[in-house]
């Protein structure tokens, strides 16, 4: 496995964990989505597997990268980890990049300073990138300040930085969520072909299970920092067992079905909501007096697990 995350837990001075026993894989060659909604704890674990935590958290358990515990490493260790085995991609792609620096600096400074590399050959790598992630004319957009570039194509800068130094994994936060639909589009299937060309481990996280159920091989939806269903993406858009997930599927738009949307009631858990059972109970429609003592537990159903007690094998 390139990534095995085991029992995390995160807590961070709430009345609830951020994460609570979180437990994932993601293997070589394959993309493995992450749902929920703002606030579930996505970023969290994503940023966790690079060890950038909440300050003054107290963690536990296992994140494993190529069968290596990140949260026990010793600095050096994490900083080549961080340099040239996991990259991640971020929501906002002009959040990464120095509004007063040109692309190429952006580029060529991590390979240079970082990695080693002579600045000739970090800028010829710097230039096979950009044409491999579609951008025409490298030496112009080499050139370039951030300004002078779309949404669309400084999301494509910052694919080709996160693959510079070949990466084994790639996190993939909110990664076309700030883009147009046709955008979006397009930098999804760059993502696809340049994950399937260099068998990368991909961990792909989103709000929308549509999104994820096209485009990943497995899905974990996340609620109130818990994992409550984990199948085959196929699966899981067919047959939705938890109520959450139902709900998430209901509430998101079709444009070939006329059916009235139904948002889930109620609003998203914050960390100073505790719960004695499980934590979507008070916004789930088939709730019984016994969820709000069920402590939620995976529930093995066809493909994968779901954490709620109503479940029917």
């Amino acid at each position: 496995m390139v990534l095995s995350v085991e029992g995390l837990t995160i807590e961070a001075g709430g009345r609830r964990p951020i994460l609570g026993d979180v437990s994932l894989t993601v293997g070589r060659g394959e993309i493995v989505g992450l749902v929920g909604e703002s606030g579930s704890g996505k970023s969290t674990l994503a940023r966790s597997v690079l060890r950038l935590l909440p300050r003054h958290s107290t963690v536990s358990g296992r994140v494993l990268v190529a069968g290596d515990d990140v949260l026990t490493m010793e600095p050096g260790a994490l900083r080549d980890l961080r340099a040239t085995q996991v990259s991640m991609i971020y929501q906002d792609p002009r959040s990464s990049l120095n509004p007063v620096r040109r692309i190429g600096d952006f580029l060529t400074e991590r390979m240079v300073f970082t990695l080693g590399r002579p600045k000739a050959e970090a800028r010829a790598r710097a230039l096979e990138l950009l044409a491999a992630v579609g951008l025409r004319e490298p030496e112009r957009h080499m050139r370039q300040y951030p300004h002078e570039l779309s949404g669309g194509m400084l999301q494509r800068v910052v694919i080709a930085a996160a693959l510079a130094a070949d990466p084994a994994l790639l996190l993939a936060d909110e990664a076309t969520s700030a883009l147009d639909v046709t955008t979006q589009a397009e930098t999804l299937a760059l993502l696809r072909r340049v994950q399937a060309e260099r068998e990368l481990g991909m961990l792909f996280i989103t709000h929308d299970l549509h999104l994820a159920a096209a485009f990943c091989d497995r899905v974990h939806v996340l609620y109130a920092g818990t994992l409550v269903e984990s199948r085959p993406a196929k699966e899981l858009f067919e047959d939705p067992r938890h109520p959450y997930t139902a709900g998430l599927l209901a509430c998101t738009p079709e444009l070939d079905d006329p059916r009235p949307i139904r948002p889930i009631p109620g609003r998203p858990p914050s960390l100073d909501d505790a719960f004695t059972g499980c934590p979507f109970a008070p916004r789930c429609p088939h709730a019984t007096g016994a969820c709000e003592e069920w402590r939620p537990r995976p529930v093995t159903v066809p493909g994968g697990s779901a954490a709620c007690r109503l479940v029917e094998v």
